[in-house]
């Protein structure tokens, strides 16, 4: 097969313990889904759960090797982070039901929702998308996936946020409005799950922003940490 311009390759991320890549299809980042960050954008009650997306292209692989270097965006200036822990889609469905979504489930893996807070707040004033806040180039950071058979279920493992040394936000996954299997169950109503689609299931109360040279601590008990710095 021949293409009349280069195709664009979508980015892996690397499985735990393995030589093995896991590649990316869809990023679907679900919000305000946890009660305190739901209250801390200004949500009341226990709404309906709403999706917005992000390019595959936007994935940034994080090792635990090394600090990652995550640059800075253009055209912002409050540059926010939002830790969440990311599900791995290892088996396509459509309607799927509650009971049978972590069926679904290939692996688990930690991922920030990096976010330019201005450019998405005056897209909500204006009743405009989101895109040019939530959907640019390495706007999400992801680690390793792990796999769910090595690692169970999501329980109630910590989630932590670290900057230079200052936790920010700290919570537990059992905290969540809407559960992984609600979530996946919601949402293949409305599309196919692929293989390769990544769920970002929420962020704890705590955002904030980030300037270049902070560096960030992102833990997910089970999962490990990541270490980013802004570049």
């Amino acid at each position: 097969m021949s293409f009349v311009i280069p195709a664009v390759v979508q980015p892996t991320l690397p499985v735990v313990g393995t030589d093995a890549q896991f590649p990316v299809h869809r990023v679907y980042c679900v919000g305000r889904n946890y009660v305190d960050h739901a209250i801390e954008m200004g949500a009341t009650g226990r709404e309906p759960p709403f999706f917005f997306m992000k390019p595959g292209t936007a994935v940034f692989p994080v090792t635990y090797e090394s600090d990652a270097q995550l640059p800075y965006p253009d055209k912002t200036q409050d540059f926010q982070y939002e830790l969440e822990l990311v599900v791995a889609i290892g088996k396509a469905g459509t309607d799927i039901k509650a009971e049978n979504a972590l069926d679904h489930v290939w692996g688990y893996a930690i991922g920030l929702d990096m976010t330019r807070r201005d450019l998405q707040s005056e897209a909500k004033n204006l009743r405009r998308p989101w895109d040019t806040g939530k959907a640019f180039e390495h706007s999400a950071p992801v680690g390793p996936i792990h796999p769910a058979a090595d690692v169970g279920p999501a329980g109630d493992r910590t989630i932590t946020l670290r900057v230079n040394n200052e936790t920010r936000q700290h919570s537990t996954v059992d905290k969540l409005i809407w559960s992984i299997e609600e979530m996946i169950a919601y949402l293949s109503g409305y599309f196919t799950l692929q293989p390769g689609d990544l769920i970002m299931t929420g962020t704890p109360a705590g955002v904030g922003p980030v300037v270049k040279g902070d560096r960030m601590e992102c833990t997910i008990e089970g999962l490990g940490t990541l270490n980013i710095q802004v570049v």
